[in-house]
C-alpha cells in the first residue's frame, strides 16, 4: 500500500503491485507465442523481465537505492543486447551515418535501454498518464512490426496494451484504483525499449513496408518516446540546477505543472499529454515520409525548445512551489469570502424588491 505525503497526488492509501499482473500476464503470453521469434528472442527477454519485476516488486515492498535499481536494469538489458536480433549493424543514412561498429552499438543500445526504463518509470506519477502513454506506444509499434512482419513482436506489443488497458480502468477508478508501482513502470519501460531497439534494428528489407523514409527511423522512435525522454531531460536539468540529484523526488514532472499551475485534473492532464504523443508520433510519420533529416531535426528542436520554453517560466523549487500553491488557496478562499456578502446582499435587494 502507497501512504500518501507531501509529494502524493492521492489522499487515501492505495494498493500498489498492480504491475504483479503485468508480469505473469506477458510470461503466460510468451510461452504461446515464444515460437514465432526468429532468434529465440522470448528466452532472452524471459530473464531480464524476471530480473526487473524482482526488483520492481522489492522497490514497492520495502524501497530499494537507485543504485541498485540501475545494477538490475544493466543486468536485465545485457540479456537483450546478447541477442543477435537487436543488434543495430546501421542508421542507415541518419547524419550520415551508415555502418556502426559492434562494441558501439552495444554502448549506444544500452544506454538507450537504460534511457527508456528510467524515463518511462519517471513519467508514472498521476492517474492514467502511464497507461495512456503506454498504450499509444503500443498502439504505434504494434502497427509498425505488423507492417513488417515481425509478428513476434508485434504480439508483445498487443499482449502488453491488453495489460495497460485493462489496468487503466482501475488506475483511474474512484473507489477500486490502484497502482502499477515500480514492478509495472519497469516492466512497462523494459518492453517499450526491447520493441524501439528492434525497431531500430531492423533490415532494410523490412523497411520497405513502412509509410516513411529508412533513414528517418531513429527521428522517427524519438518522436514516439518525446513524453518520457522530453519530461526525462527537464526535470533531470531542473534538479541539477537546484544543486539536487536527478533521481531525487519533487513535483517538477510536466504533469505536474499541468496539475498544480493550470489547475488540470489527473484525467485531463493525462489525456492532453496522451493527445499531444499520438498527434507528434502520426506528424513525424508524415513528415518522415518526405522531410530529409535535416528538416527533420529542425522540427523536433523547434518543438522541444518551445516546450521547454512554455514550461520554463514556472519556478521549478519544490518550497517555492508549494509555497505558491497554497497561497493561491487562501488568494481563492479570500475571494470567495468576499464575493459571498455582495451576492448576498444582492439577493437580498432583489428579494425586497
Amino acid at each position: 500500500m502507497d501512504s500518501p505525503n507531501q509529494r502524493s497526488s492521492h489522499s487515501l492509501r492505495t494498493p500498489t503491485l498492480g504491475g504483479v499482473s503485468f508480469f505473469y500476464t506477458l510470461i503466460f503470453a510468451l510461452f504461446f507465442i515464444h515460437g514465432r521469434g526468429l532468434s529465440n528472442e522470448a528466452m532472452y527477454i524471459i530473464p531480464g523481465l524476471t530480473i526487473l519485476f524482482i526488483t520492481g516488486l522489492k522497490d514497492d515492498l520495502v524501497v530499494i537505492t537507485p543504485g541498485a535499481k540501475l545494477v538490475a536494469q544493466m543486468a536485465a538489458v545485457s540479456f537483450i543486447l546478447v541477442n543477435p536480433s537487436f543488434t543495430i549493424f546501421s542508421l542507415n543514412g541518419f547524419l550520415n551515418i551508415n555502418e556502426i561498429p559492434y562494441y558501439l552499438n552495444l554502448i549506444i543500445s544500452g544506454f538507450l535501454m537504460l534511457t527508456i526504463i528510467n524515463s518511462y518509470n519517471l513519467i508514472d506519477g498521476i492517474d492514467g498518464l502511464a497507461s495512456i502513454v503506454g498504450i499509444v506506444i503500443m498502439i504505434i509499434y504494434t502497427t509498425i512490426f505488423y507492417l513488417t512482419g515481425e509478428y513476434f513482436f508485434a504480439l508483445i506489443s498487443i499482449t502488453m496494451n491488453a495489460c495497460l488497458m485493462a489496468f487503466f480502468g482501475f488506475n483511474i477508478s474512484s473507489d477500486r484504483k490502484i497502482f502499477m508501482g515500480d514492478t509495472g513502470s519497469l516492466i512497462v519501460g523494459f518492453i517499450i525499449s526491447v520493441l524501439t531497439l528492434k525497431f531500430l534494428a531492423l533490415t532494410p528489407i523490412a523497411y520497405k513496408d513502412l509509410p516513411f523514409l529508412l533513414e528517418n527511423a531513429p527521428l522517427i522512435a524519438i518522436s514516439i518516446l518525446i513524453v518520457p525522454l522530453f519530461d526525462t531531460a527537464r526535470v533531470f536539468t531542473i534538479r541539477i540546477a537546484n544543486k539536487k540529484g536527478p533521481f531525487s523526488p519533487d513535483r517538477n514532472h510536466t504533469h505536474h505543472v499541468l496539475i498544480d499551475f493550470w489547475g488540470l485534473s489527473h484525467k485531463q492532464a493525462s489525456f492532453i499529454i496522451g493527445c499531444f504523443n499520438l498527434v507528434f508520433v502520426v506528424l513525424f510519420i508524415v513528415l518522415g515520409s518526405k522531410a530529409e533529416n535535416l528538416v527533420m531535426m529542425i522540427i523536433l528542436v523547434s518543438v522541444v525548445v518551445v516546450l521547454g520554453y512554455i514550461f520554463f517560466k514556472y519556478n521549478y523549487n519544490f518550497s517555492t512551489l508549494k509555497q505558491k500553491i497554497l497561497i493561491k488557496r487562501k488568494v481563492d478562499k479570500l475571494k470567495s469570502n468576499v464575493e459571498k456578502p455582495k451576492k448576498d446582499k444582492h439577493k437580498k435587494s432583489q428579494e425586497s424588491e
